[in-house]
C-alpha cells in the first residue's frame, strides 16, 4: 500500500504543468509583441523538458526515467491457439468430506463441555466433548416421566424380591423359571436407568469431525435450544471447496481445468464432479481448492473461470495489462516507441484467475504494457 502511493504521488508530481499564466493587475500588455516561437526541427522530441505528458494524437510521451520511477513493464505479445473459457458465479463451500455440523436431538438447555463454550476459530478434534445438551419438557411431560420411573421402580423390587426367593428355594424350583426371574429383572434395571436418564441427564455433543469452530450461533451457557437447531459448524481450513453453477450443461464434458479469482487473488481449482440435476435452471459443478488461502472464507462469492477443450485464436496477457478508458472501454497500452505510449481498445476473454486472451486490437509482436497500465491511464 505505501509503495502504490509513492508511485501514485510520482505521478502526481510528474502531471503537473510546466509554465503556469500569472494574472497582473489593470496593467496594459496590448502593445507588447508576442515572441516568436522557436522553429521545430525534424529531430526535436516531444517534452523537451523531461515532463511525463499527452500528445495530441492520444498518445503518452513517457522519458526512460519516468518509466523507470513508474516500473513500467512489458511484453511482446504472441498471438496463437488458446483454449476457450467461461467464467461461472460460484461460492466457497466446506468440504463435504472433512467439515461436520452439530445438531440438537432434542429440545435441551446447552451446557458448556470440558474446556467451555466453543467458539469461533477453536480448533477441535474428532469426537472431542463440545457441550452438554440438558433436556427440558414441560409440567405434564415431566409428570409422565416420573410416573413411569415410580411404576419401574415397583416393578423392579417385586422382580428383585422373585428372584431372592427363587434363589432360596433352588433345587425345588425349576432353573428355567430362575433364569426368566433374573432376565425380567435386569430388563427391569435397564428401563429404569434409560427412564431415569431421560429426566436428568445431559447429552454429550460430540464434534463429528475435525477442524475449527467456524460458527457457533452465538450460544450461551445455558440457551434453550429446539430439536434439529444447528448449534456448531465445523470446517477444515485447509480442505475447503467451491460450487459454481454452469447454465450449460455441456460445460463439464469438455472442461480441462479451472481456477479462481478472489478480490483480485488467483486460486487453483480441482475438479471434483458435476451433478445430474439442476437447480435453478443451473447445473452445479463441484471443485476443490488445490491452494490454502487463509484471506478464503465460506459463503464468499468467487468468480469461477473454466477453461474448456474448444479453442480460441489471441494473444494471452496477464489481468493486470487491462485497463479502462473513455467510457468505461476496456483498453491496453501498447509500447509504440521508446518513449512514446498508444492506448489500443480491444476485446477479450478470460483463460484463468490471472491471465486473459485478447482476441481483438492487438498484433503479433505488439509490446504491451503489463504493470503500470493503470497509472498511464491517469494522465490527462
Amino acid at each position: 500500500m505505501r509503495i502504490t502511493r509513492m508511485r501514485s504521488l510520482a505521478v502526481a508530481m510528474l502531471f503537473g504543468v510546466a509554465t503556469v499564466a500569472l494574472a497582473h493587475g489593470d496593467e496594459d500588455h496590448s502593445q507588447d509583441k508576442a515572441p516568436k516561437a522557436a522553429p521545430t526541427t525534424a529531430g526535436a522530441t516531444p517534452g523537451a523538458s523531461g515532463m511525463l505528458q499527452r500528445l495530441a494524437d492520444g498518445s503518452l510521451f513517457v522519458p526512460k526515467t519516468v518509466q523507470r520511477q513508474l516500473e513500467i513493464r512489458t511484453r511482446a505479445a504472441r498471438i496463437g491457439d488458446l483454449a476457450a473459457t467461461v467464467e461461472l458465479n460460484g461460492k466457497v463451500i466446506p468440504d463435504p468430506n472433512t467439515s461436520g455440523r452439530v445438531q440438537a436431538t432434542f429440545a435441551g438447555s446447552v451446557m458448556p463441555g470440558p474446556k467451555g463454550m466453543p467458539v469461533p476459530g477453536r480448533r477441535v478434534a474428532k469426537g472431542e466433548v463440545l457441550a452438554y445438551l440438558r433436556p427440558v419438557s414441560g409440567a405434564i411431560e415431566r409428570g409422565n416421566q416420573r410416573s413411569q420411573l415410580a411404576e419401574l421402580e415397583a416393578q423392579l423390587a417385586i422382580a428383585d424380591g422373585r428372584v431372592r426367593r427363587f434363589e432360596q428355594l433352588e433345587g425345588a424350583v425349576p432353573q428355567k423359571e430362575i433364569e426368566a426371574a433374573r432376565i425380567e429383572r435386569d430388563a427391569l434395571q435397564k428401563r429404569r436407568a434409560f427412564v431415569g436418564a431421560s429426566i436428568n441427564a445431559a447429552e454429550p455433543l460430540l464434534a463429528p469431525a475435525a477442524g475449527v469452530i467456524s460458527a457457533s450461533h452465538h450460544l450461551v451457557a445455558g440457551q434453550i435450544v429446539d430439536a434439529r437447531e444447528v448449534l456448531f459448524e465445523i470446517v477444515d481450513p485447509a480442505r475447503l471447496a467451491v460450487e459454481a453453477l454452469a447454465y450449460d450443461p455441456g460445460i463439464a464434458a469438455t472442461l480441462v481445468s479451472a481456477s479462481a479469482l478472489v478480490e483480485q487473488i488467483a486460486l487453483e481449482l480441482k475438479f471434483v464432479g458435476a451433478g445430474r440435476q439442476l437447480r435453478e435452471q443451473a447445473l452445479p459443478l463441484l471443485f476443490q481448492i488445490a491452494t490454502i488461502n487463509p484471506a478464503v472464507a465460506v459463503g464468499q462469492p468467487v468468480k469461477v473461470i473454466v477453461r474448456t477443450a474448444q479453442g480460441i485464436k489471441g494473444a494471452a496477457i496477464p489481468r493486470s495489462a487491462l485497463t479502462k478508458v473513455g467510457a468505461g472501454e476496456t483498453a491496453i497500452w501498447v509500447h509504440a516507441e521508446a518513449e512514446r505510449f498508444v492506448v489500443r481498445r480491444v476485446r477479450h476473454q478470460s483463460l484463468d484467475a490471472a491471465n486473459v486472451a485478447i482476441v481483438d486490437g492487438l498484433h503479433d509482436g505488439d509490446r504491451v504494457v503489463v504493470e503500470g497500465a493503470g497509472l498511464l491511464s491517469q494522465v490527462r
